[in-house]
């Protein structure tokens, strides 16, 4: 039982473990500043094209049950918004891992002019594939 519990305190204090828990925290409380958003910024915007508040768009169906479609489309825009946001954030932090390797790639060649041909060959290459002249290193 004692390695067990010593197994389960090594996992559970990863550094990946504890990053996933602070994004998941970070990700609920991101989720609550979206739905405020959509509830009290979107949905009013919305209810003044028709219906004053999107949570009133009911069908009702019989013995008092009803389809909320207000609900669904706050759903709908709460998902939106937060896929939008994070595609921009992931995609800025993928530019931002990028950006310094562009540039040790670029500024490794690949290739290079064999001295008697001119021709464009491997930078490896000890013999060149067009003038079979013998190349130094």
């Amino acid at each position: 039982m004692k390695k067990f519990i010593e197994e389960f305190k090594e996992f559970a204090l990863k550094g990946n473990v504890m990053d996933m828990a602070v994004g998941v925290i970070i990700g609920a409380a991101f989720g609550n500043i979206i739905t405020a958003l959509t509830e009290n910024v979107i949905n009013p915007l919305i209810g003044c094209i028709g219906n004053p508040e999107v949570k009133g768009f009911v069908i009702p169906l019989i013995k008092g049950q009803e389809i909320n479609l207000g609900a669904l489309i706050t759903a709908i825009i709460n998902f939106l918004l937060m896929a939008l946001v994070l595609f921009i954030v992931i995609k800025a932090m993928n530019k931002a891992m990028t950006v310094g390797k562009k540039k040790e790639e670029e500024e490794a060649p690949t290739t290079k002019k064999c001295p008697y041909c001119k021709s464009e060959i491997d930078i490896a290459a000890t013999k060149c594939p067009h003038c079979t002249s013998d190349l130094e290193e």
